[in-house]
């Protein structure tokens, strides 16, 4: 049996409220619908969720055992492949609180079920968990590859490489449909080019309004 530990220092990350590597839940009920949390910071740069605290900041306190069984087995029934959770239970005023740590996923993307029983990926964005984008699931699977190859990208610049870092100077963000139409090219074409780009560090994504937008750096 996990004993609370009597650190109050979990007022203070309530404090800070549900942003990009924090997350709320007064409680546990359903394990995949935890699971598109989980996946969501992994897929990200990790974060934690504080189990036993309403939306408001409030503690509710929980039953830590049960919500730690519930969080177990999102993590390793629901989650794609299977990530692993850290476990901290924090007594606040008699209430129990449980801190759960997810770390950056090694391999990515880490997909979880929707209400449906289909699998997406999802990814951390603010304080909501969003579905991303098709390019950005192009853009982690590389990361995950190079990391385990041990290897890295190189690319011969042309006109369709130019054309996009000129614009991202000159006006900021761009879809990839808008560069598609802007380069006149094919949606794999401009896919392939901005998957090498990214993996050089010459750009990024942002997530803004919905979309998914290729960045500079």
């Amino acid at each position: 049996m996990m004993r609370p530990k009597k650190n109050h220092y979990i007022q203070d990350l309530i404090l800070e409220g549900e942003h990009e590597h924090q997350d709320f839940k007064y409680q546990i009920t359903d394990a995949r619908k935890i699971a598109r949390s989980i996946a969501a910071f992994a897929n990200n740069s990790g974060g934690h969720l504080l189990i036993g605290v309403k939306d408001n900041g409030n503690i509710a306190g929980v039953r830590s055992e049960e919500e730690i069984y519930m969080i177990e087995t999102a993590a390793q029934m629901y989650c794609r492949p299977e990530q692993k959770v850290t476990f901290k239970v924090f007594n606040i005023n008699g209430k129990s609180v449980v801190k759960a740590d997810i770390a950056e996923a090694e391999e990515k993307p880490v997909e979880a079920p929707d209400d449906n029983g289909n699998w997406h990926v999802y990814y951390r964005v603010a304080d909501e968990n969003v579905l991303a984008s098709r390019l950005h699931e192009r853009i982690m699977s590389k990361e995950t590859e190079i990391a385990e190859n041990h290897t890295s990208e190189t690319i011969s610049y042309s006109d369709r490489e130019q054309v996009l870092l000129d614009y991202l100077r000159n006006h900021g963000g761009i879809t990839l449909d808008g560069y598609m139409k802007l380069a006149h090219i094919s949606e794999e074409t401009a896919t392939r080019i901005v998957v090498a780009l990214h993996s050089m560090g010459v750009l990024s994504l942002q997530y803004h309004d919905g979309q998914c937008l290729i960045v500079a750096p």
